[in-house]
């Protein structure tokens, strides 16, 4: 087992006060990689670029990947984890996941004299990585045991929650009090009955185990979204389903005069979101 490399590179406030950092590498289909940082841990959740893509990607976020604590993984798609194992033995850094996710993947051989240090936990659990409070919460998607996730650091809560068919009470629970969340609008359901994908592919995405449409996304943001909520970054768009600017708009009328102290951002498939410091 490898343990965890701490870097001391240190993130301060022009006040000299510790920050946390977020900024979305990625958010679709085509893969999903968020930063999550502090003074002295980074984490990188989901891994489902390439390790090249990923670095520059971070480069463009202002942080070293060689900085890099751990990567947390929510379940086990091919978006999600299509870098993983890669960036893991470049980095020899643990990864953290879920007891039943981590058979779901074909570990390679190509690890030499070291295996992937795996930090196993059940759905549902909270853990501390550094100074780093992790919440694990179920959530519903065709995936063995996919998990969101929560950041508790200086007082700053991060919520994580893509990839899921609806939105459980339970949910809405773990998302409450974010300073900054990340959710799923996936696709219009209009696009989607009429795009491209075949019928089957319709009804898993639009399946109490799919992906949240707009409409869903936007009911929880004009009924549910906290009021502590200053940043609202929506991602997981389709690029066949879906449109930003569709989003955007549909987002824009459920906030009503809530965009005057909440920030909306659509994440990019291809270029990492600002970085949101707190």
């Amino acid at each position: 087992m490898i343990a965890p490399t701490y870097h001391a590179i240190v993130l301060v406030s022009p006040g000299g006060d510790p920050i946390v950092q977020v900024s979305v590498l990625a958010s679709s289909s085509a893969g999903n990689s968020t930063l999550v940082a502090t003074e002295r841990t980074r984490l990188l959740v989901d891994a489902g670029l390439s390790r090249k893509e990923t670095f520059e990607r971070l480069h463009l976020a202002g942080h070293d990947p060689d900085s890099l604590t751990a990567i947390l993984i929510t379940h086990e798609h091919s978006d999600h984890i299509n870098g993983l194992q890669v960036i893991a033995r470049k980095l020899r850094i643990p990864i953290y996941i879920s007891r039943l996710t981590a058979p779901a993947i074909a570990w390679d051989e190509n690890w030499g004299d070291t295996s992937p240090h795996l930090e196993l936990f059940q759905a549902g659990t909270s853990f501390t990585i550094g100074d780093i409070d992790v919440t694990s919460f179920t959530i519903p998607h065709d995936a063995v045991d996919p998990v969101g996730f929560s950041f508790r650091a200086e007082g700053i809560k991060i919520s994580i929650a893509t990839d899921l068919g609806y939105l459980p009470d339970s949910i809405r629970h773990h998302l409450r009090g974010s300073d900054l969340l990340l959710l799923e609008s996936n696709h219009d359901v209009e696009m989607l009955k009429v795009g491209p994908y075949p019928w089957s592919v319709k009804q898993r995405v639009m399946g109490r185990n799919g992906h949240l449409s707009n409409d869903v996304a936007c009911s929880f943001i004009r009924d549910d979204l906290d009021t502590t909520t200053s940043t609202l970054i929506l991602g997981h768009l389709s690029e066949s389903n879906n449109h930003p600017e569709i989003v955007r708009l549909c987002a824009q009328q459920a906030l009503h005069g809530r965009s005057l102290f909440t920030k909306l951002v659509i994440a990019h498939p291809k270029r990492p979101t600002e970085t949101f410091t707190y």
